[in-house]
């Protein structure tokens, strides 16, 4: 099993980063289905919390979506470094190469608001390679999630303040 590492998104906001953090990291169970229902239908724990190691999240898709759920499990938490990672673990999203994903996400304050950097390593089957297309499509979801948050904590200052 080979391991591909890519960087999903290295984005600056204008949103401080312990706004972003709690938005993306902490309360997204919360945050998504109200903020993205076109790609987060609800988020259901199965083990834990979400503010705990070892949290297991179901994250349901619209049932429109070509893809019905996936499964997160928090490895490791740092609040006072605003750092995430989590652990893909089962979903049908997987393209049949992958056998789980690996996602670090740090949010560091920058003079223009927050430095947000999302990496991936991908865990996968044999001697199987990622696709490119694959690695757009993941890229250009997590930015347009990424988008609608930070727009909607800039239209509501006072979300996670």
């Amino acid at each position: 099993m080979g391991v591909f590492t890519y960087t999903l998104a290295d984005i600056t906001s204008p949103v401080a980063a312990p706004r972003l953090f709690q938005a993306l990291a902490i309360d997204n169970h919360n945050l998504m289905p109200k903020v993205v229902p076109h790609l987060v239908k609800s988020v259901e724990f199965v083990e834990g919390d979400s503010t705990t190691v070892g949290c297991v999240k179901q994250i349901n898709l619209p049932d429109e979506a070509p893809f019905k759920y996936v499964k997160n499990r928090v490895d490791e938490i740092d609040a006072s470094n605003l750092y995430l990672k989590y652990t893909c673990i089962e979903g049908d999203v997987f393209p049949e190469t992958v056998e789980y994903v690996v996602y670090e996400d740090k949010y560091e304050p920058s003079e223009a608001g927050t430095r947000c950097k999302m990496v991936a390593h991908y865990h996968l089957k044999g001697d199987n390679v990622m696709k490119d297309d694959d690695l757009v499509k993941a890229k250009e979801g997590i930015q347009k999630i990424f988008k609608a948050v930070e727009d909607h904590l800039i239209a509501n200052p006072q979300v996670y303040a």
